[in-house]
């Protein structure tokens, strides 16, 4: 938004924040008082209780997006809705993002499964025979096992492994 446009001119959308983990809570009842409300979500992969599994989470962790509507045009409301911690502010402003930065989220937003592991991805074994060798993700083999690349006996070896018994290596 250039500096000398008219910020009521251009659609924006306010940004809200929810108690911790309230965002589906504050999303459902937002809208059920008439806001249009945007929380942009995430599927990945995490590893939970030794499985591997996807989970779908916000994207940003207890923020989401509301606009008003031609039914809802009273921001006082928000703070008080079930999930919802504040409105954001900068001062007695509200903080607000411009409608084409959320639309460009929601084209994004339909994106693929975020995995945990990439072939090529240097890893540790956390688990099992082999708990500490270092070794190279190569691919998925299956829901939960996953082929890797690791040195044994001065030799590289090609083993499926379970995917939930992998750590990330840092660097």
């Amino acid at each position: 938004m250039s500096s000398n446009s008219n910020p009521l001119a251009e659609p924006s959308w306010h940004v809200v924040q929810s108690k911790p983990r309230g965002e589906l809570r504050a999303k459902e009842n937002l809208e059920n008082q008439g806001f249009e409300v945007f929380l942009p979500m995430l599927v990945l992969e995490k590893v939970r209780r030794g499985k591997l599994q996807t989970v779908t989470e916000p994207l940003f962790s207890r923020y989401l997006f509301l606009r008003l509507t031609a039914q809802m045009q009273d921001l006082s409301v928000v703070r008080s809705s079930k999930g919802v911690s504040h409105l954001v502010r900068f001062g007695q402003t509200p903080a607000t993002v411009p409608d084409i930065w959320v639309q460009g989220m929601r084209a994004q937003n339909d994106v693929a499964v975020q995995k945990l592991f990439h072939s090529g991805d240097a890893v540790v074994v956390a688990q099992g025979p082999l708990k500490g060798l270092e070794a190279v993700y190569l691919e998925a083999d299956g829901e939960a096992r996953a082929m890797i690349l690791i040195n044994l006996l001065s030799k590289p070896h090609t083993l499926a492994y379970e995917t939930a018994h992998l750590l990330p290596l840092k660097n």
